[in-house]
């Protein structure tokens, strides 16, 4: 009887120390049957096995506190984490690892929903091995994970292969196969805190076994925490990225608000700026110095043709750019209504309604938009402005150049006086010598000849005029040669009306009195040179031979024949031979030396020779049909001259003739 308390004691101490040992089941068991082998019996045995059960009902307790403490520092962690959220892959992995840990299952894995698709995709997994499971999506409403996102309620499955409750898919089975998973957990992470038709599911928390098992309410309780901090994570993820977004959203607009004001202010400026030089009625030039500094490049302004009118900023002696480029690029904005970009360059057409007035073309801005490219379009319509404001002060000008030239040419009825001081005040000094130019084009029906003279005349103070369907220029006398400067003339037009333009020179002339003869001068020539097939040339009445002689206003038969007979007549009178006679007599029969011979009474050799000189003298044409007209005409004037001075000095010897002249 002394024994049995002592047994009973030891095996309650044995039982304390196996608690603060966290000993296993079998343990506490064993003891009971230790006293069994012992030999205790009666109420000492049932003490004991009454103590055997306390203490693992006492174990029990333990373990579900140390297992609740554990998941409640589990749960205090993941907080930690969203409180110092960075990266949201960083904290999703620790959420899926602690309830793989706290679960102690073989694997945990994260979906979530993708709304665009209807499905749900896996985000993170923990303790996976397939790549056909990690790369799973699931419908809503397909396998465990789907009826979760679609109910929005925890499901759990002991045996997920035989289990009849989900939807099963070739594609799912297939993933949970090759992962080897029977029992799996999943619980939904919802966000808002109302009833079920207030709140939304983002995604699935999984946990999951590869062998049978079922799983406790207080394991689907803790996941269900777990899944929410999951859910509050991935709110805050997407509030701190909107967040980011929309302060990256407002610097962004800020800016764009800032470069707006900006431009905004310097497209006023240089609104104010151009009104300006339009006000004051500055050069083409002008603007595009003033456009050039603004927009921080190079612009050239170009007439219809191409030729540049103006051009300023960016680098000295820039290239301008390709003709055919120009044409091209110009085109193109006229058909899209506003400039555009070619290359590294930008182009504007210069338009007062469908009239080209000419181009610009800016180079040093790629990159040319918002306000600076208005800024550049609006340089065409200013460009526009000042070119139509010049070409009315050149067209009045030019009218009241050619009613002036018109009432010279008219003369008759006109106070020279006041033609003289009416030329004055337009610049042009009437008492100098002036050539008059006459013009005509082979095709000329839209008028532009008479253009194309006063732009040739610019800046020569001279005159211009549209008269009797000739244009008449009037140019002061620089000591150029009429012919070469009708020659000059008619190059510079013909060229620049694309059509063969002929122009005659008459004069020079001095006086208001002289220039309607002039001109009646050039307009017959000009006939002259129709009936020729000079078109397209230029020249002066001594051009023309014995028909600038007929029509010529002075008739400087003189002239005319010494330019055609000269080289023989003074070879005559330096030798004293008969070339002139020669000739006279070759003429006379037709050109037979024979019957010349026996008319000068002389051998035909001598004829012969005399004729080899005249060739020498006068160029082996001499007796081409044109020549000989000319020479015989030219002959004739001269033997009328010799026979009008004989008869006013008396009879004269002859010299005598040398053999051979």
């Amino acid at each position: 009887m002394s024994q049995t308390p002592v047994r009973s004691t030891t095996a309650l101490r044995h039982l304390m120390e196996l608690l603060a040992t966290d000993a296993s089941a079998e343990q506490f068991t064993a003891v009971a049957a230790r006293a069994r082998a012992d030999g205790v019996v009666g109420d000492d045995l049932e003490e004991i096995d009454r103590a055997v059960a306390t203490a693992l009902g006492v174990r029990q307790v333990l373990r579900r506190q140390r297992r609740r403490e554990a998941e409640l520092t589990a749960l205090f962690d993941t907080a930690g984490d969203l409180a110092a959220l960075r990266d949201l892959d960083a904290v999703l992995r620790s959420i899926v690892r602690r309830a793989r840990t706290l679960l102690r299952t073989d694997t945990a894995y994260l979906t979530l929903v993708d709304e665009a698709a209807q499905d749900t995709f896996m985000r993170v997994t923990d303790g996976s091995v397939s790549l056909a499971f990690q790369q799973l999506r699931l419908k809503l409403g397909e396998g465990l994970g789907g009826l979760v996102a679609q109910t929005m309620r925890p499901y759990a499955s002991p045996d997920y292969r035989t289990d009849e409750r989900f939807q099963h898919t070739r594609t799912i089975d297939h993933g949970v196969l090759d992962e080897g998973l029977v029992a799996i957990l999943g619980v939904p992470l919802l966000l808002g805190s109302g009833p079920a038709g207030d709140r939304n599911v983002i995604g699935v928390l999984f946990a999951a076994d590869r062998g049978p098992r079922s799983f406790s309410p207080d394991e689907v309780a803790l996941l269900s925490s777990l899944a929410a901090h999951a859910a509050i994570a991935i709110d805050t993820a997407r509030a701190l990225a909107d967040a980011k977004n929309a302060a990256a959203e407002l610097t962004e607009a800020n800016a764009v608000i800032q470069e707006h004001a900006l431009s905004t202010q310097r497209a006023a400026e240089a609104h104010d700026r151009l009104t300006d030089l339009v006000l004051r009625g500055s050069e083409v030039s002008e603007v595009a110095a003033a456009v050039a500094e603004f927009l921080g490049g190079r612009l050239t302004i170009f007439d219809p043709r191409g030729e540049v009118l103006a051009q300023a900023g960016g680098e000295a002696g820039a290239r301008p750019p390709d003709p055919d480029a120009l044409l091209g690029a110009v085109a193109r904005a006229r058909a899209e209504g506003r400039s555009v970009r070619d290359g590294e360059c930008w182009y504007c057409a210069v338009l007062a309604g469908q009239e080209l007035l000419g181009s610009l073309a800016f180079h040093g801005r790629p990159d040319l938009d918002g306000p600076d490219r208005r800024l550049f379009e609006r340089t065409g319509t200013i460009t526009a402005l000042l070119l139509l404001l010049r070409r009315t002060v050149v067209e009045t000008e030019n009218r009241v150049r050619g009613e002036l030239l018109t009432d010279l040419l008219e003369g008759a009825g006109r106070d020279p006086v006041l033609l003289a001081e009416r030329g004055h005040r337009l610049g042009v000094d009437l008492t100098r010598p002036h050539l008059v130019l006459v013009a005509e084009a082979e095709t000329d029906p839209d008028g532009r000849l008479t253009a194309g003279a006063q732009q040739y005349l610019f800046g020569r103070a001279g005159l211009c005029c549209a008269y009797e369907h000739h244009v008449v220029m009037l140019v002061p006398d620089d000591g150029t040669e009429p012919g070469q400067a009708a020659r000059a003339a008619a190059d510079h037009l013909s060229q620049g009306l694309g059509t063969p333009v002929s122009v005659v020179a008459a004069g020079p002339c001095q006086g208001v009195a002289a220039l309607p003869g002039c001109y009646t001068e050039g307009r017959r020539c000009l006939s002259a040179m129709r009936v020729l097939g000079l078109t397209g040339d230029g020249a002066c009445a001594a051009d023309l031979g014995f028909l600038g002689v007929l029509l010529g206003r002075e008739q400087d038969t003189g002239g005319f024949v010494d330019r055609v007979l000269g080289p023989v007549l003074r070879w005559d009178e330096r030798r004293g031979t008969e070339l002139v006679r020669t000739l006279e007599a070759y003429f006379a029969v037709n050109g037979s030396h024979i019957r010349a011979k026996d008319l000068l009474h002389v051998h035909v050799n001598t004829v012969v020779q005399r004729l080899e000189r005249v060739a020498a003298l006068l160029g082996r044409d001499w007796d081409h049909p044109e020549r000989a007209l000319e020479i015989q005409l030219a002959l004739r004037i001269h033997l009328v001259h010799q026979a009008g001075r004989r008869g006013k000095e008396g009879p004269a010897s002859a010299p005598a003739a040398r053999p051979g002249g």
